[in-house]
């Protein structure tokens, strides 16, 4: 077991490792954001005195070497806009994020699990079709598109709800579920075809025989049996959240990570935007080695593979 550990536990540190080389180098062919930063009526001495401050006067390995060794450290620089520490900002904003992340993931089982399971137990029927149709489209429709429809409805037309920013339950509600949107359409798809096998059992049967309830049957038995792998995989998708979050902030003007990253895009805040997506990676990585660190010990014959 030790060393599976050690191997799952070596892949994550590539992954991080291939993910901040990636974006290091991205960021730069988006030009010397030298210029964004200076006065209109700096001189070239300015501006070659500022680039040297920056670095950016060295050579692209030169700079790649420093940014691994300082990264190495926990130091991703400051940030070009704002003047403060990257890694800092990033921290500041992420309980935001984590508080719509967790959200949507509360948002997408209630609904997707319901759903999974009349689909199932009304296989072929009218309201399987109907739920087919619903997480056909969940999957379907990109999220900012749904975020703005969402936003014309329920802020605009009966204005129950706000159009975005923070600070209450309500300016949660529409940005939690336009981010659960697809993830509930995925766990209701899975949630029926895992319930479908179930259903299919003797057990099921002999339970059938003893006159027991439909609730019964459904919720005290089948569905007992599908929840470890429904849960397993949602707790996976929390990374997939995480990263979504990022344009979902953005169509809500929430307070979080994903905002923070997209100005800093705009501007070209090189250290902002490392530090944003190292910590996203991270985050998704952890989640990741975590899951199969208990799928190795729940199964052992994964650790073989």
């Amino acid at each position: 077991m030790l060393g599976y550990i050690l191997k799952r536990g070596v892949q994550t540190l590539v992954v991080l490792f291939l993910t901040i080389t990636l974006v290091f180098f991205l960021i730069r062919l988006s030009g010397d954001p030298t210029y964004l930063y200076m006065p209109d009526d700096a001189d070239e001495e300015m501006v070659e005195q500022f680039r040297e401050q920056l670095g950016f006067n060295r050579p692209l390995i030169v700079q790649y070497g420093s940014f691994l060794n300082d990264v190495v450290q926990g130091n991703f620089g400051e940030s070009l806009m704002y003047r403060k520490d990257a890694l800092g900002m990033v921290l500041a904003k992420v309980p935001a994020t984590f508080q719509l992340a967790f959200a949507a993931l509360f948002v997408a089982i209630a609904v997707a699990i319901p759903l999974g399971v009349i689909s199932a137990y009304k296989q072929n029927t009218i309201y399987d079709r109907i739920g087919t149709g619903i997480t056909v489209f969940g999957q379907a429709i990109p999220g900012f598109w749904l975020g703005l429809l969402l936003i014309l409805v329920f802020s605009v037309v009966f204005k129950v709800l706000p159009s975005g920013g923070g600070g209450s339950g309500l300016h949660l509600i529409l940005p939690a579920v336009t981010l659960a949107a697809h993830s509930a359409a995925r766990f209701a798809r899975f949630t029926r075809s895992t319930m479908l096998d179930v259903l299919r059992k003797d057990y099921i049967r002999t339970v059938k025989s003893t006159g027991a309830s439909t609730f019964s049957i459904l919720y005290k038995y089948a569905l007992k049996n599908t929840l470890i792998p429904i849960i397993t995989i949602a707790a996976l998708d929390l990374g997939v959240l995480l990263g979504g979050a990022v344009i979902i902030e953005s169509v809500f003007s929430w307070p979080g990570l994903g905002q923070l990253l997209i100005k800093a895009l705009m501007g070209r805040d090189f250290p902002v935007v490392i530090a944003g997506v190292f910590f996203i990676a991270l985050s998704i990585s952890i989640i990741n080695f975590f899951a199969d660190i208990l799928y190795g010990l729940v199964n052992p014959q994964v650790r073989v593979k």
